[in-house]
């Protein structure tokens, strides 16, 4: 989940100003955290009291609304109701990283991973999207390799994880669908050597910069067994503080208990 979140202040900055390269400073004076973020600790924030995703997630959206949300989910969060809306936009994917985390099956995440989907992106693409990166999670952090995460992956939902992204970076554009961006962000992960170079490689791709990088970065996180301590200094001053405790407490709580996630080297 700080992986999660890391890739997302890393990628603020170049969501409108994309780059084709992995070549660019993880962190600008523009760096900052996204709806990613929020959204991804709300999720936390759930799977630690037993909530309900919707509430959380109205919850969250409602306390900080300036953090970037898409036309259709800053409607939902207007509206008194918690009707979902059959997107399949990539925000089911980028907030599911905590559900990889806190579950001891993959049954259990791939069943929590549409729970949290549905409440919003309803839509089949959606759900496959939060199911694909929440087993992505699990996955990497169970200790399997990366062959083996791409076989389940393109075995379960489809996706093809055979391109390069070599062949995919010069053509690619900005995509905020499921289909059209987590393929891409799970790529990047797979052809990563470390965590910085999943980020790095999300965000050379030149499209929703944020939301890729958020991606990758919570899979290659678990991967790799931690973020760089460099890494998580900026979070930490970056990131408010009520969304820190969260994080914080999640960790304690079922990463690595009694011990803070910027150990996690």
């Amino acid at each position: 989940m700080l992986g999660a979140i890391a890739g997302d202040i890393i990628g603020s900055s170049r969501e409108f100003n994309p780059v084709k390269t992995t070549d660019f400073p993880l962190f600008t004076e523009d760096s900052t955290y996204t709806d990613d973020s929020v959204l991804t600790v709300a999720v936390a924030d759930c799977i630690l009291n037993n909530g309900r995703y919707e509430y959380f997630l109205k919850e969250y959206g409602r306390k900080y609304p300036g953090a970037g949300y898409g036309g259709m989910f800053s409607r939902w969060l207007s509206t008194s109701t918690y009707q979902p809306y059959n997107s399949f936009g990539n925000g089911s994917a980028m907030r599911v990283s905590p559900v990889g985390l806190a579950f001891d099956t993959i049954e259990e995440v791939l069943a929590q991973a549409k729970a949290s989907a549905l409440v919003t992106h309803n839509h089949p693409e959606g759900i496959k999207g939060a199911q694909a990166v929440a087993a992505a999670v699990f996955m990497a952090k169970g200790g399997h390799g990366k062959d083996d995460i791409r076989e389940y992956i393109q075995g379960k939902f489809g996706y093809n994880l055979s391109r390069k992204l070599d062949d995919i970076r010069p053509v690619y554009r900005f995509d905020e669908t499921c289909p059209g961006s987590v393929p891409e962000s799970i790529t990047a992960f797979l052809e990563s050597e470390n965590y910085e170079d999943a980020v790095r490689k999300a965000v050379s791709l030149g499209g929703d910069a944020d939301t890729m990088a958020c991606i990758a970065g919570g899979i290659a996180e678990a991967y790799y067994g931690g973020v760089p301590e460099s890494i998580v200094s900026e979070v930490r001053r970056i990131l408010d503080a009520s969304l820190m405790d969260i994080v914080d407490e999640f960790y304690e709580k079922f990463v690595l208990p009694g011990q803070s996630p910027d150990i996690m080297l």
